[in-house]
């Protein structure tokens, strides 16, 4: 049966961040159209031509081609990863002056349109700039989500899973508040398998319960390290895009923790931050608002508080 209307995904910045979710979409077979924008027009024209040489070797054809802000009209999903990136030494808090006056050029452009699909923004700092993207568009809080906090969540689980030796797809672990130095991980919450985290180390009495705190560190600074190795992280975020983009485009009401609007839940209003949440075509359902124990309420209010602190000059 002929399908008229297929699944348009447009990506504004061809970085390294930009190209590592191009080509992780196209590996994956998400989208069936794919559109690339970037203020260096050659090199998005030189990306698209390069992935298209690819595409013989998809599990599914996608049609990708570098365009322009028109194309966005009918697009349902735009994904930001325009912007500055973050330097050896520089938090992504300190980047957030710098590309919130991009990122309200870029939305301005993109609403002029009439685009009525939905954001996903990973530009640092990802909770500010995605309130931003809100606010610019005009659009439900549901259809603006940031990346949040779904990469740290699965460097958490990678590194259980490699603590343990269980598959890092059968741990089950969250990190959640600012995409920064303010995260916490949700112990309370997290699981191995079945069974719960607290059980699994009453069992195990040769494992010390600092390891976690180990652990959460390595989650925290892994950014720092891998760019003073390599100058960029890409890769984990590149998938970390497509696992949302996957999530929206195939309806799965996956519970992700992405960067969304609280009004309300966890006791805060008015800030994006990384939080469980339901994803769907719509884009955000709901926020899933999990129990936190005393201390993991009293970090993820800093979070909220240092972010809300960051915004103040460019809100």
């Amino acid at each position: 049966m002929y399908k008229e209307k297929v699944n348009r995904v447009v990506l504004v910045g061809t970085g390294a961040v930009g190209c590592s979710y191009a080509y992780s979409l196209i590996n994956q077979g998400v989208a069936e159209e794919l559109v690339l924008i970037d203020v260096n027009e050659a090199k998005s024209e030189g990306e698209a031509m390069d992935l298209n040489h690819g595409m013989p070797f998809a599990p599914s054809p996608i049609k990708v081609w570098s365009g322009s802000y028109k194309d966005c009209a009918s697009a349902d999903l735009v994904v930001i990863t325009a912007g500055l990136a973050q330097k050896p030494g520089e938090t992504r808090l300190d980047l957030v002056e710098k590309n919130t006056k991009i990122f309200k050029q870029i939305v301005k452009n993109i609403m002029e349109t009439n685009f009525n699909g939905i954001f996903l923004v990973a530009t640092n700092p990802v909770d500010i700039l995605t309130y931003v993207t809100y606010k610019e568009s005009g659009l439900p809080k549901g259809r603006v989500i940031g990346s949040g906090t779904v990469l740290d969540s699965a460097r958490l689980r990678f590194a259980l899973g490699e603590y343990f030796k269980v598959d890092t797809r059968n741990v089950h672990a969250a990190i959640i508040g600012e995409h920064g130095d303010t995260e916490l991980p949700v112990w309370s919450h997290a699981s191995i398998g079945i069974e719960q985290l607290e059980t699994v180390l009453a069992r195990k009495k040769d494992v010390k319960k600092e390891f976690l705190e180990d652990i959460f560190v390595s989650v925290r600074d892994a950014a720092y390290q891998i760019i003073e190795r390599k100058g960029a992280t890409y890769y984990g975020i590149g998938m970390s895009l497509v696992r949302i983009t996957k999530a929206i485009l195939n309806n799965e009401n996956s519970i992700l923790t992405v960067s969304a609007y609280l009004n309300g839940e966890y006791g805060q209003k008015d800030v994006y931050i990384g939080v469980p949440a339901v994803i769907n075509r719509s884009g955000i359902r709901e926020v899933v608002e999990i129990e936190l124990n005393v201390k993991e309420k009293e970090q993820f209010n800093h979070s909220v508080s240092v972010l809300k602190e960051t915004m103040k000059p460019v809100i």
